[in-house]
């Protein structure tokens, strides 16, 4: 069975936005992994939102930010973000949900 460490660009993602301490503010849980990219199933906030997925680019090294709702069977989608940086993910995670990722702030 894999886990989180055989995903080492899901493990970078995830080190990026936070790590255990992005999961426990928000409520987050890893949905699924692949080699390039992370699901994350989000708690209630104000977009929605129900699933956000990040998906690494090599080519520009950037990322897409896909948030995501589920109605009726259907995933439907709320934000799409592309050309994020790794020092971007926290601020539009904030934006976009209204759910803070730290309890102190970041440096």
């Amino acid at each position: 069975m894999a886990t989180l460490a055989d995903y080492p660009v899901a493990q970078t993602i995830l080190q990026q936005i936070g790590g255990g301490q992005f999961l426990v503010m928000t409520g987050s849980k890893i949905a699924s992994v692949t080699d390039d990219s992370i699901t994350f199933r989000l708690t209630r906030n104000t977009a929605s939102a129900t699933f956000l997925k990040i998906t690494y680019k090599p080519g520009p090294d950037a990322y897409t930010m896909e948030f995501t709702r589920v109605r009726k069977m259907a995933l439907l989608p709320v934000e799409t973000i592309e050309d994020v940086y790794f020092d971007q993910l926290q601020d539009i995670f904030e934006r976009v949900t209204g759910l803070y990722t730290t309890l102190f702030g970041r440096r």
